[in-house]
């Protein structure tokens, strides 16, 4: 029999987390969770599930009835929307500018469908042009797939246009929202998106694990249509719904996250009573500031400053500088966490967070500080 290891108890130590996230959870949130356990069938949980499910509605800015919150993290949020309305044959457009455009691609190939890439310099937006090119050579294609806010880059893509364009040649359209919710404008209903997903580690300020998706009643329709079950139970909306949804008793999927959906149903009421426009506004206002300030250190943005997430700002490493002793030194001697590059800018790039909670003064003074300290 083996023996019982001995270990401590662990405390954290209190980061800034100024990365791509998780980012910074405001002390509310981390109290929510903290409530007593219920069941999850429970029928003051289920109240409050209802209360959440308007939330997310709110911060998507849709009336979507299939909004809810996946039970596991934005990965899977995005595994969701393509299980649950691609088929095997069916041919998507995806549109390519940085990793999580290639996580798309794999999800489409993984289900046994044909991806159509729209290759975009990592940095910059997608390029609407090229979409359009793509939509006329390939008239049966069904789905357009985008990122709207490139998280390896920091790049943003003008989702309204991309999704008007997918609508003109009759596709529904799948977009990646992980770290634009919250954070800069997006409308769901207004620019006609099919099939969303985000992260509750980002700008929603939230403990990382959950997915809130919508589907809008275009995307319901060619779920229920579909020739073949969906590939996976887990993630079968048609299956899930039955516990999200419904007057009364609900059917048992899986056992929820109880205390991590109290965390997102904070996060989400604290961003309702803030506004979402005055969200958007702070995220820009914050990273105003911090711009001025790495600029003032010399040091170069990746991306051209109109198509530029506020809420992720990734800067060229200086010449000569180690990327990783920088980060570690920050973490060390200020408790502060900015993100590496990734893909093609691992090694070449920073990525520096101002998300949610964390898009603050203070934050950005502290940031610019310590990197001014370990720069010099």
């Amino acid at each position: 029999m083996l023996v019982a290891p001995t270990v401590q108890p662990f405390f954290p130590p209190q980061r800034v987390l100024m990365g791509p996230g998780p980012s910074d959870v405001s002390p509310q949130v981390l109290a929510a969770q903290a409530k007593p356990t219920i069941g999850h069938l429970d029928p003051l949980f289920v109240a409050m599930m209802d209360e959440l499910k308007a939330l997310i509605q709110y911060a998507f800015q849709t009336t979507n009835s299939m909004t809810l919150a996946v039970s596991a993290p934005g990965s899977a949020g995005m595994e969701t929307c393509f299980v649950n309305l691609v088929e095997s044959g069916d041919k998507v457009i995806v549109c390519r500018n940085g990793v999580f455009g290639e996580r798309m691609r794999q999800n489409v190939e993984r289900i046994g469908a044909i991806a159509v890439l729209v290759d975009t310099e990592w940095g910059e937006a997608v390029d609407a042009d090229a979409l359009e090119l793509a939509l006329k050579a390939h008239p049966d294609a069904k789905f357009v797939a985008f990122v709207h806010a490139e998280t390896s880059t920091g790049a943003l893509s003008d989702a309204k246009t991309l999704c008007a364009l997918a609508k003109q040649y009759d596709c529904l359209t799948i977009v990646d929202a992980v770290t634009s919710l919250g954070g800069v404008e997006l409308r769901v209903d207004e620019w006609g998106i099919d099939a969303i997903y985000a992260g509750s580690q980002k700008c929603l300020s939230c403990v990382p694990g959950l997915s809130p998706v919508s589907f809008s009643a275009a995307a319901v329709e060619k779920l229920k249509a579909r020739k073949r079950p969906v590939q996976s139970w887990f993630l079968d909306q048609s299956l899930v719904m039955g516990y999200w949804s419904g007057e009364g008793k609900r059917s048992y999927h899986h056992t929820a996250p109880v205390n991590a959906l109290y965390a997102l149903h904070e996060s989400l009421r604290l961003l309702a009573e803030e506004g979402l426009e005055n969200a958007w506004q702070r995220h820009q206002e914050q990273h105003l500031v911090l711009r001025q300030g790495l600029e003032n250190l010399g040091l170069k943005f990746v991306v051209q400053e109109d198509v530029r997430l506020p809420q992720l700002n990734t800067v060229f490493i200086p010449e000569g500088v180690d990327d990783a002793q920088v980060r570690q030194r920050l973490l060390q001697d200020y408790n502060l966490e900015i993100g590496a590059g990734l893909g093609a800018f691992a090694g070449k790039a920073w990525r520096i967070g101002l998300m949610g909670y964390g898009a603050r003064r203070e934050n950005v003074s502290l940031c610019l500080k310590a990197l001014s300290d370990v720069l010099n």
